[in-house]
């Protein structure tokens, strides 16, 4: 198979370049940020042809790589010819690159979650017009997806999402001292700091929500969230009928992104297009993974998780409140991180950036001017001292 991978110095790239080093997957391009050493391992080891970096380190980049094209380009790495394109870049920066595949009628595995978030039906109507294919990426809509295969929509009541609650599902009472560090500890996954703390707050589980009401076109009222500390169950899918079918296996984010490679090139023309996968090889010792132990489901405390709230308001208003709310959550978690914010601060500035999203119909021109107003806004109020 032969793979492009945007993102590719960050959590979700490195591992999927793990998973093509298992499988001997080609690489054709890849693109970064700023981390030009990890890139230059990157490049020595699966010499693609067509590299992207930020703009900042491009001079740098050029000197380092040698013959390899550099360009400061994500969009024009994502159409390169590949079998599947893989979106890991975090954060808005990877929603264009996501368009521009889907126009250019690539297969893309999608980690993005702020492409399906902010932008779904401009996303479905790129698919269209370029006759582009996307499957999920994130274990709990991968989970959902193989739940789905051989199974009809109009059977399905209920998506069901896990959340390990984080490393403050129990406690401390208190969350208004708690540090970085002990948010930076997540009791599951190995991630980004930015992940990481959104999924401390439950706003990544909010923002799977969102993601997955988009992905399969159902309403946000039948995406349910559960609490599973042992995270063995990673999704579940309740039918009309009562039956569950649920998808369980380890905390393996490689066991996900190797199954969305195999499934991409059948993969989703328009919501819940689900068509299954011709699977690959086993990674790495999985084959012998015991399925043993206890399992506990809980319901996500409201006033513990208040992120989770605003998620759902957010989806359920759609238009450009989504795209308000991941772009104040984007300025919220690197303040936590740096200490300008408390940690119970972050849902209060997002709320207050919601209360004053402007609203409007969705387009790309009013998304990006959406996006920019709540990152301004976020910061400005920030700089108030918001929630102290």
């Amino acid at each position: 198979m032969q793979l492009t991978v945007l993102g590719s110095t960050g959590s979700i790239g490195t591992q999927t370049l793990d998973v093509a080093r298992q499988r001997g997957d080609r690489v054709l391009a890849l693109a970064a940020g700023r981390n030009l050493d990890l890139l230059e391992q990157q490049v020595r080891e699966f010499r693609p042809s067509l590299v992207s970096v930020d703009e900042s380190v491009l001079p740098e980049a050029r000197a380092r790589l040698g013959d390899v094209r550099v360009i400061a380009d994500a969009a024009e790495v994502a159409v390169q010819p590949a079998d599947v394109t893989v979106n890991a870049m975090s954060g808005l920066p990877g929603l264009w690159p996501t368009r521009a595949a889907l126009e250019a009628g690539r297969q893309v595995a999608l980690a993005t979650k702020e492409a399906m978030v902010t932008a779904a039906p401009l996303i479905w109507a790129a698919a269209a017009q370029g006759g582009g294919r996307l499957v999920p990426i994130d274990s709990e809509h991968t989970g959902v997806y193989q739940c789905l295969v051989g199974e009809r929509l109009q059977d399905v009541e209920q998506l069901i999402l896990t959340a390990s609650g984080g490393p403050f599902r129990e406690g401390p009472a208190d969350l208004s001292a708690v540090t970085p560090e002990q948010a930076l500890r997540h009791p599951s996954w190995t991630m980004g700091a930015k992940i990481t703390i959104d999924s401390a707050t439950l706003m990544n589980k909010g923002l799977e929500v969102m993601e997955c009401a988009s992905l399969y076109g159902l309403p946000l009222s039948r995406v349910a969230v559960v609490i599973h500390p042992q995270s063995v169950m990673h999704a579940a899918v309740r039918f009309r009928d009562g039956n569950l079918k649920g998808q369980f296996g380890p905390t393996d984010m490689r066991l996900a992104i190797a199954y969305a490679l195999d499934a991409a090139p059948d993969g989703m023309a328009r919501p819940g297009d689900v068509r299954g996968a011709r699977r690959g090889p086993a990674l790495d010792g999985h084959l012998g993974w015991p399925l043993l132990g206890r399992w506990q489901f809980d319901e996500p405390e409201p006033q513990r998780f208040p992120c989770l709230g605003l998620a759902y308001r957010a989806g359920e208003a759609g238009g450009l409140l989504p795209a308000a709310l991941n772009a104040a959550d984007e300025v919220a978690v690197p303040a936590f991180l740096k200490g300008q914010l408390r940690f119970t601060d972050i849902p209060r500035l997002i709320e207050r950036v919601l209360d004053e999203t402007p609203d409007g119909p969705l387009s790309w021109e009013a998304l990006h001017e959406t996006q920019q107003w709540a990152t301004a806004r976020a910061t400005e109020l920030l700089g108030t001292g918001v929630g102290a």
